[in-house]
């Protein structure tokens, strides 16, 4: 157990890159797709209004930016892992 846990602090100390790269692979919003690619896939306009995130932008609770999304990926993290702790002892 102690190698995952140095291995997910590894992962929580290199959160802030994403912000340092100026934006994470993958979290692009309509506006990013229309100018990577030319168009909005039909999937991603269909199911589109799926979801809100309940920290959009990784702003919580007013902070800066920088505190935001470390705080947003370790309360993700910390999610994720109760998850799976729960599963774990049925």
């Amino acid at each position: 157990m102690k190698r995952e846990i140095k291995v997910l602090l590894f992962c929580l100390a290199l959160v802030p890159l994403g912000l340092l790269a100026g934006e994470a692979w993958g979290e692009w919003g309509r506006e990013e797709l229309i100018k990577l690619l030319g168009f909005v896939p039909s999937g991603i306009d269909k199911f589109s209004g799926l979801w809100k995130a309940p920290f959009s932008d990784y702003s919580v609770f007013g902070l800066p930016s920088l505190p935001s999304y470390i705080l947003s990926s370790i309360l993700g993290v910390i999610l994720i892992l109760l998850i799976f702790l729960m599963l774990r002892k049925k």
